[in-house]
């Protein structure tokens, strides 16, 4: 890619239309976007202390089924909650057996005290916690628990972190400090302190094709709302960075997943 206008920040797009950007791309998303590793079940049961199997279970903002298709295999009875009519379509494409409802953490389509674990995976910052929280509490029942969690790049690997500093220089923000910033501080997740979080981080990694690691990147919502032109362009000077690491064209992406845990006390 070229200097030029191609690095211009792009004007802010709203928080809305970052949101519903998914829908439309919910098949890449779910093509394309990583998992998560059975040891981070493992320290949402030990944080929560109860098990999930068995667990009557929400997933909130459950998106093309990710996170559940995990819930669900470890025997949980699960539920899914998702406000995006794309992302809805895509989840009973995969995971058609599943029940899945419309709706979002602000407002909870659930009855009082009916969920053991409240699930959020990559989902919790499109809430407002000033809502989100109370209907956390309100569906949860006695010693029932909230758990969030996000995939965050591993930014003491050296390529991951390169790679991060061309996305911050592309979009005009700090990709480091911005994750700094949400890893460190649990009050983030809750200001009114109603809640007291437990913190755990559990590394991963996976290999996967070059294509498929630039798709990942690109299913973000700050590409899907950046003009096609640009993102190409972006996208594909970084692949040739990225051959120069991986010339065998297999990327080895290595995640922190960042994980909140309360119980309703």
């Amino acid at each position: 890619m070229t200097t030029g206008q191609s690095h211009l920040p792009n004007p802010t797009p709203s928080h809305a239309a970052r949101a519903h950007s998914f829908n439309a791309a919910a098949a890449q998303y779910a093509a394309n976007r990583p998992s998560y590793p059975s040891a981070l079940l493992d320290a949402v049961e030990e944080e929560a202390g109860r098990s999930l199997t068995g667990a009557r279970v929400v997933d909130v903002g459950a998106g093309t089924g990710i996170a559940t298709a995990l819930l669900h295999a470890r025997g949980a009875d699960v539920v899914a909650v998702e406000p995006g009519e794309g992302m809805a379509a895509q989840f009973h494409t995969t995971l058609p057996d599943v029940p899945i409802v419309r709706g979002n953490g602000n407002a909870l389509p659930l009855a009082d005290d009916t969920a053991d674990f409240l699930t959020y995976a990559q989902a919790w910052h499109w809430t407002d916690p000033a809502r989100s929280v109370p209907e956390a509490l309100r569906v949860l029942r006695p010693g029932g628990a909230l758990a969030l969690w996000w995939n965050t790049s591993a930014l003491d690997v050296d390529w991951i972190a390169d790679s991060s500093a061309r996305i911050s220089r592309f979009f005009g923000i700090d990709v480091k400090a911005e994750q700094s910033k949400a890893a460190d501080r649990t009050d983030l997740a809750d200001p009114s302190g109603a809640l007291r979080f437990s913190r755990r981080v559990v590394r991963w990694s996976r290999r996967v094709p070059l294509d498929t690691h630039l798709a990942n990147i690109s299913s973000h919502s700050a590409f899907l709302v950046t003009p096609e032109e640009r993102r190409t362009a972006f996208l594909a000077e970084e692949r040739g960075h990225l051959l120069t690491v991986f010339p065998d064209g297999v990327v080895e992406e290595t995640y922190d997943v960042l994980l909140l845990v309360a119980v309703n006390s």
